[in-house]
């Protein structure tokens, strides 16, 4: 089904949040009378400042799905390391078969990436970098290869200190 919907948001602290439903999936059951429907929906939340998270919510109609993913991904929120609207170094999240290269990029270059990662990098406030996804295109997994990916950035100031020794500039 792609990309649901964007839809910027003030939460209740008044901050303003980006709120992006990336699939939604529709399983069916047979019973006695016929089919009965569930949904299933992957929603990512950033305040393009850094703070980025993700959830799946499952319920019987769509929006009970989106509602119990949205609160799945608030509680998830995370903070990222960026470097001004990029990221400081290549980085590959890995999640089940899901593989996804993130690559810093100049300024000017957008966003350069498929559905699933686009949401969380721009929720995060990514405006600069360059992917590749490998493996699986399941977009459960790519989100959760994506998150993994930006969790284990490091700034230069934490390498420094992580090692005990100052780094050249490059």
């Amino acid at each position: 089904m792609g990309r649901q919907g964007r839809q910027g948001r003030q939460d209740g602290r008044g901050q303003d949040r980006d709120e992006v439903v990336v699939k939604i999936n529709r399983c069916a059951t047979v019973v006695k009378g016929g089919r009965r429907f569930s949904f299933s929906a992957l929603v990512v939340i950033g305040d393009k400042k850094g703070k980025v998270g993700f959830g799946f919510g499952k319920a019987n109609d769509v929006p009970g799905a989106v509602e119990k993913g949205t609160k799945d991904a608030r509680r998830s929120q995370k903070g990222v390391v960026l470097e001004g609207k990029t990221i400081p170094h290549q980085v590959m999240g890995k999640f089940g078969a899901a593989r996804v290269l993130l690559m810093p990029a100049p300024k000017g270059t957008g966003v350069l990436a498929g559905a699933a990662v686009r949401a969380v990098v721009e929720s995060a406030g990514i405006r600069d970098i360059l992917t590749k996804s490998y493996g699986t295109s399941n977009p459960v997994n790519l989100v959760k290869a994506t998150m993994q990916g930006l969790l284990s950035l490091r700034s230069r100031e934490e390498v420094e200190r992580l090692r005990g020794v100052k780094l050249e500039a490059s």
